[in-house]
């Protein structure tokens, strides 16, 4: 099979290609490109194991970056075995037509206990004192320690929270290098999310996110080049577009308000109880599964939810099938918020009975996607100083929290989940291969047949 990398370019889009991004400009006019039409939902984990495995989230089950978790009664976002990913993924279709075949994948999701022959992927270590210290997992397992000691300790507070740089896609690309030049692997699957910060941070405000499309450039010109050097077929890809909001919509207040949520309040504080709610939505950008415990409520509940603001639709029964989001792991009542909207998982009525994990970056605890945590608080004048010297409480062994993200939903001023309007925020299909033949729009299921074609140009 013929050599090939795929780069996963997050948030990129036909719209933000041009004078910040010379080579990946450059890139796109020497080969072929199409935008893709997304999955629905347009986030990284559905859209990875649709490209991979070529088949709809009704198929492959990873309906969101997280759901309900139904034998355990709680909501799990951010999980790493890849046996949640029910279909044959490409690699395996691979290996059973060519036993030579190798795959690295550099930071895909799902990528823990997978049968790809090199993954690296982070993961901190959690430490009985309450630390949490950066790390990542890798397999072969001695990996790790290599990449770790040429290149330092993955930037794990660069990759998420209110410190996300390039240094964490830097490092990425970097390991990337490492790993191609010591195992040659025939299919390379790279992540770089550095785009995803800001966009979500600004928008769509050049101004703002023109040095982070200028750093993201550099990264993958030096990618391109290495492979290009390597004679090896490139793709670059990105699995959503994100677009302006200015609207949060916070869905499980409104299911609050009409008596169906169920909370516990532990310390004074209160909590989500998943297992004890009529009815609770899990948040996920611009898309929300609601599960209903009760089904009596489910079609008068659909009705009420989608007359919202901010609520486009609200899919049951056979419009699940449409949007190929039937599968047991899916909310009863899945909502599409309005272009301009987005979903919080914000439960509570007042900031004083929060639970504690909403001020702290805490992607496990939270029954929800939450973009605040890339924030500190602006309006703060002394948030620096509280978080060193939390920071350094820390490091003296006292135990303490970093709670220094705000609660102001406000602050995000873009997302992504639905299809955008305008075809130049779909995400993109960009190859080095003119002969590719790429249609007019690539739908999110052929992605991974157009990087078999890489593969194998010879089949074609």
């Amino acid at each position: 099979m013929k050599k090939t990398v795929v780069i996963d370019v997050v948030g990129l889009t036909k719209r933000l290609i041009g004078k910040h991004t010379p080579a990946i400009l450059k890139f796109l006019e020497a080969g072929e490109w199409a935008p893709i039409e997304p999955v629905v939902p347009a986030v990284t984990c559905s859209a990875q194991s649709t490209y991979l495995s070529g088949k709809w989230p009704s198929e492959h089950g990873v309906v969101g970056n997280g759901w309900y978790f139904k034998e355990e009664l709680e909501v799990k976002f951010w999980r790493q075995s890849n046996r949640l990913v029910q279909a044959e993924k490409i690699w395996e279709r691979c290996k059973a037509k060519d036993p030579d075949f190798t795959c690295a994948n550099m930071f895909w999701w799902y990528n823990m206990y997978s049968s790809v022959d090199y993954s690296v992927t982070p993961r901190p270590n959690y430490l009985a004192d309450g630390r949490k210290i950066p790390d990542i997992y890798s397999y072969p397992a001695g990996l790790r320690d290599e990449l770790q000691e040429e290149l330092g300790t993955f930037p794990l507070f660069n990759f998420w929270g209110p410190k996300t740089s390039i240094k964490s896609s830097r490092w990425i690309a970097d390991a990337t290098l490492k790993v191609d030049k010591k195992y040659d692997p025939t299919l390379t699957l790279v992540y770089l999310p550095h785009l995803d910060y800001n966009l979500q941070r600004h928008g769509l405000n050049f101004d703002k996110i023109g040095a982070d499309l200028e750093e993201i450039d550099a990264v993958v010109g030096d990618l391109i080049r290495h492979y290009e050097q390597q004679g090896a077929e490139i793709i670059l890809l990105s699995e959503y577009g994100i677009t302006n909001v200015h609207r949060p919509v916070h869905i499980n207040r409104v299911l609050r308000s009409m008596d169906l949520l169920g909370i516990r309040v532990e310390r004074g504080l209160e909590l989500l109880d998943a297992g004890a709610s009529k009815a609770f939505a899990v948040a996920d950008h611009q898309v929300a599964h609601v599960y209903v415990n009760d089904p009596e409520i489910r079609t008068e509940l659909a009705e009420q939810l989608s007359r919202i603001p901010g609520i486009d639709k609200a899919l049951t029964g056979e419009e699940l099938k449409v949007y190929k989001l039937d599968h047991e792991r899916s909310g009863d009542i899945v909502l599409l918020a309005e272009a301009d909207s987005w979903f919080t998982y914000y439960f509570w009525n007042d900031d004083a009975k929060a639970p504690d994990y909403a001020r702290m970056v805490d992607i496990h605890k939270k029954p929800g996607y939450d973009p605040v945590e890339m924030f500190t608080d602006p309006a703060d004048p002394f948030v620096l100083p509280k978080i060193a010297w939390k920071l350094l409480k820390k490091k003296i062994g006292f135990r303490t929290v970093l709670d220094v993200i705000p609660l102001k939903p406000e602050l995000i001023k873009g997302s992504h989940g639905i299809v955008p309007g305008d075809k130049g925020d779909y995400p993109i299909f960009i190859s080095n291969k003119k002969a590719v033949n790429l249609p007019d729009k690539v739908s999110a299921i052929e992605v991974r047949g157009l990087m078999e074609s890489h593969l194998s140009p010879a089949d074609n």
